[in-house]
């Protein structure tokens, strides 16, 4: 069902109401980074990713028509973080493009964890696998001996594409979320307390006129992971 309003209130509300300490989002729209952050009272980074050409005017045509504009809103991957704070950000570009310009932002928070966020493009193996190489390359060198979560849309299945046991070999990434998923949250240097899973369909569906709205192509994905044990 295309609803062609705004729909931030009901993505601020279900994301503030869930549990979590860390959440990475793809294809956000850049003008929800910062009221998406004050609503689930957390901290933001985000990084301007494709499509952001004049962000005002893209925003005000997609405040009066969303279904008209679409993703040329223009798009960011948003990192927002509860209870510590964020000591530092950086950025990747994986890939430099127009109109899909393909970035990983890089989190580092106040006690020590590492977090790197990306989508990486889409109907293209090769490429994707690229960029997901250089990600996984560079988060590493920049956590050093830190924990460290690679997570987001990779574009790729493990049943499909040989990266994810390339990555585990090289970096010690894992696990991955399923063999048909596309998103996941790779971890390395923490203890997998409970392995990534997708939510269920009932979990991100709003009641909307007696029908359901589902808020997002793309099922969230979330683990738990703690310090891994020195033992």
């Amino acid at each position: 069902m295309q609803v062609n309003r705004d729909l931030y209130r009901e993505f601020a509300g279900l994301l503030a109401q869930a549990a979590w300490d860390v959440a990475l989002l793809q294809e956000c729209p850049p003008r929800w980074a910062a009221p998406l952050a004050a609503a689930c009272g957390a901290e933001p980074h985000r990084a301007l990713t494709s499509r952001n050409l004049i962000p005002a005017l893209q925003g005000a045509i997609h405040r009066l028509n969303p279904d008209l504009i679409g993703a040329f809103e223009g798009g960011s991957n948003v990192t927002l973080v509860r209870g510590s704070g964020i000591a530092a950000r950086r950025e990747l570009v994986l890939r430099p493009g127009s109109p899909e310009r393909r970035v990983m932002a890089f989190t580092r928070l106040d006690h020590g964890l590492c977090v790197g966020n990306l989508h990486a493009t889409v109907h293209n193996q090769p490429l994707a696998e690229q960029e997901l190489r250089l990600a996984g390359e560079t988060a590493t060198g920049w956590a050093g001996d830190d924990p460290l979560i690679l997570g987001g849309d990779f574009n790729l299945r493990p049943q499909q594409s040989d990266v994810f046991a390339e990555l585990e070999e090289r970096f010690g990434f894992g696990p991955s979320t399923a063999p048909d998923a596309i998103d996941h949250l790779l971890a390395r240097g923490l203890e997998v307390v409970e392995p990534p899973r997708r939510w269920p369909e009932e979990e991100r569906e709003l009641a909307w006129d007696g029908l359901a709205l589902r808020l997002s192509d793309h099922a969230p994905v979330e683990a738990l992971l703690g310090a891994a044990s020195s033992s």
